[in-house]
């Protein structure tokens, strides 16, 4: 197993004082911060893109016929704001296109150009590759547990929002 090194994240102040649930909280979130920054960084120098655009991207890659803007704010859970944002953005360059709701003049959903999905389709692949090198110190063995067990969290947390009622955001 490798040493780890120390990295200045929100780790950070943890001791071993600390409740076992904060520490492993704080690791998931640092893990998640240091792969988000480095396919950030990735994108924008290898594709010019930010992650937000590239994620509306992918959201649309899977609704050929496209999405309505309230529909993609609540999968990206960001405002309406940031969607009409990145999307005039990526409009402007050809990658997306809105299109009138013939059953309601007033709302549109939004959708990628053929030229978008080729664009998105070079970007995925590049994408993925990323992720697996980011991820290919990890046996298989390994992955396949940690995914086990999150996929555990992701459970819990569910039934438990279930039964406080509250509402999925």
């Amino acid at each position: 197993m490798l040493k780890e090194k120390e990295v200045l994240d929100l780790e950070t102040r943890l001791t071993e004082d600390h409740h076992q649930s904060l520490r492993l909280w704080l690791r998931m979130l640092s893990c998640s911060a240091m792969i988000e920054r480095e396919i950030r960084s990735r994108l924008r120098t290898e594709f010019g893109i930010t992650l937000p655009r590239f994620d509306l991207m992918a959201q649309l890659e899977r609704y050929p016929d496209g999405l309505r803007m309230g529909e993609l704010s609540k999968r990206m859970m960001v405002t309406g704001g940031n969607i009409t944002g990145i999307t005039d953005q990526l409009e402007r360059e050809g990658l997306v296109l809105r299109v009138t709701d013939p059953d309601d003049r007033r709302s549109f959903s939004v959708r990628l150009t053929a030229e978008g999905r080729a664009a998105f389709e070079r970007m995925a692949q590049v994408h993925e590759a990323w992720i697996a090198e980011l991820l290919g110190g990890i046996s298989v063995r390994d992955k396949t547990q940690l995914y086990d067990l999150l996929s555990q969290v992701k459970q819990y947390l569910s039934i438990s929002k279930q039964m406080t009622g509250q509402d999925e955001r």
